[in-house]
């Protein structure tokens, strides 16, 4: 029996959600059903509601100062869920991974510098690279069966000597991998033999399903953690994205000044009050709630695996060992993304994010989030069901 409710359903319309209430924005329609953008349609565990109760009743909302209790939060969760000890000098801040991420860029490399993405990833990475005046190149991810895998030839061959970081995403989202620790050791050596630094956004870490262990990088060895800085965020674990409070892991003394000068100069190093209070409760006190929603979210998963197969087959889920926004192949429809979007959105009715948007080798590709009461999953199912089988007809 599970103690919380995720199949509850919350109105979510009307109260500045991007994920249903931009949907004329971002499709041009607003009749669709919300299965795009990766945050969750489930309430945050009752101890974050609760410790933003107490903060409302105090009543002040001033100037926010981080605490020693915030970073023995930190520090007490990837400890216990990943078995990373992490001193508090290595711990630096951003509003939201991917700030951190153009943060560093700014601080580590110059215009000109070469920046490699393992595509097809998360699109903000692309934008961060090129809107800096840096140069993107693409070290594409290999499929494999269902399964997408690195490519270490192709990444050794990409790299000259302009090249200066890497963005690993990891888990892999949209591919859905948790990477083994063979694959990061492997990409470890190639990054210190060519003397990179490694972006690290670990932002879905704690979504991994059963039989399959996250492995942040900095574990794998002393020199990489020397290399790379690793980004962390209770926002996709806990549905606090709004809160725009993450975390940089940054053991190398060099790279942290460099990092954090930026976050001065830029001044958007200091704390959100409510996602300091947010980041701590969720730390603290959120395993239990973790751990069901981990259950809940196998059991998605199962019925839209099982969903696809019995009633829709000309689609296949991409088993996901991590992140709840896998990849559903429509490679058997023989479809264009320009026709893929006619058929979800315009046709089906379903907000889903389309593959081709994620870079090379994501063509054939929708993303499908499935952190949703498992009736509103249901519902976009059958409306997708309905649109393939009547376009047959």
């Amino acid at each position: 029996m599970l103690k919380f409710n995720f199949d509850e359903v919350i109105e979510r319309r009307g109260t500045g959600c991007e994920k249903w209430d931009a949907l004329k924005e971002f499709f041009g329609r607003e009749d669709l059903v919300a299965l795009w953008v990766a945050d969750m349609d489930f309430k945050a565990p009752p101890e974050v509601v609760e410790a933003f109760k107490k903060a409302v009743e105090h009543g002040i909302f001033g100037y926010t100062h981080r605490l020693e209790e915030y970073y023995e939060a930190i520090i007490g969760w990837v400890e216990r869920r990943h078995s990373w000890k992490i001193k508090r000098e290595w711990i630096s801040h951003s509003p939201g991974v991917i700030p951190g991420i153009n943060v560093a860029i700014l601080a580590l490399t110059v215009p000109g510098d070469k920046i490699i993405i393992q595509p097809p990833v998360y699109p903000p990475f692309r934008r961060s690279i090129l809107e800096n005046g840096r140069q993107l190149v693409y070290n594409p991810l290999r499929l494999e069966g269902n399964r997408f895998v690195m490519d270490f030839e192709d990444l050794e061959r990409k790299i000259d000597d302009r090249t200066r970081m890497l963005i690993l995403c990891s888990p892999h989202n949209p591919g859905g991998r948790v990477w083994t620790k063979e694959e990061l050791k492997t990409l470890s050596e190639i990054c210190l033999k060519h003397n990179l630094i490694v972006l690290s956004d670990e932002i879905h870490c704690d979504i991994v399903f059963k039989g399959y262990k996250h492995i942040p990088l900095q574990t794998v060895s002393d020199e990489i953690a020397q290399r790379s800085i690793a980004f962390i965020s209770p926002s996709k674990t806990f549905n606090l994205a709004g809160l725009r409070t993450s975390v940089a892991i940054i053991p190398n003394e060099n790279i942290r000044k460099a990092y954090n000068a930026v976050l001065k100069a830029l001044n958007i190093g200091e704390a959100n009050t409510f996602g300091m209070i947010a980041l701590e409760a969720a730390y603290k006190h959120g395993d239990e709630w973790l751990n069901e929603l981990l259950s809940y979210l196998e059991g998605n998963l199962k019925f839209l695996d099982d969903f696809l197969k019995e009633r829709i087959p000309e689609l296949e889920l991409m088993p996901p060992e991590g992140t709840y926004v896998p990849l559903v192949n429509c490679e058997k429809l023989k479809m264009t993304p320009k026709e893929l979007w006619e058929l979800f959105i315009e046709k089906a009715h379903v907000a889903v994010n389309l593959g081709a948007n994620y870079g090379p080798g994501g063509e054939n590709f929708i993303r499908i989030n499935i952190a949703t009461p498992r009736k509103i999953l249901k519902e976009g199912l059958e409306r997708i069901e309905k649109a393939i089988h009547h376009s047959k007809l």
